[in-house]
């Protein structure tokens, strides 16, 4: 039998790389991870207008969270522009957003977008 009267070896303190380490690895996941993105805006113009400046056949677009309804009839957003073609003389030529019920803001932006897109420039909105 043997025994190791040897001086106990002293506590080393823990280092502080894999620490480090593991701090900026965590901080690269999460900088890789969150979302950039560029903050957009619509550009609206605000102002009133007169009854005497709409002229030609109705535009009203009703739109639902899930629904789009051109003069009260459903339709899908290709059928909206190509009846919205048809009353309209010029891309000019004002046509009526209306929020339904339960509908997001984000539905309607949604909307605006495609109009503006297809080349309709006067969006009026009413409640």
């Amino acid at each position: 039998m043997s025994f190791d009267f040897a001086a106990p070896r002293p506590v080393r303190r823990p280092g502080l790389t894999p620490m480090i380490d593991v701090v900026f690895l965590i901080l690269v996941f999460f900088m890789l991870a969150a979302r950039f993105s560029v903050d957009t805006s619509l550009p609206v113009q605000v102002g009133g207008g007169s009854v005497a400046d709409y002229s030609g056949p109705p535009r009203l677009v009703d739109v639902g969270e899930e629904t789009l309804a051109l003069n009260g009839v459903d339709v899908t957003v290709p059928e909206m522009f190509a009846t919205l073609e048809r009353l309209t003389q010029a891309p000019s030529d004002p046509i009526i957003l209306r929020a339904t019920d339960g509908t997001t803001l984000q539905a309607m932006i949604d909307i605006l977008d495609a109009l503006r897109d297809e080349g309709f420039t006067t969006l009026v909105f009413v409640e």
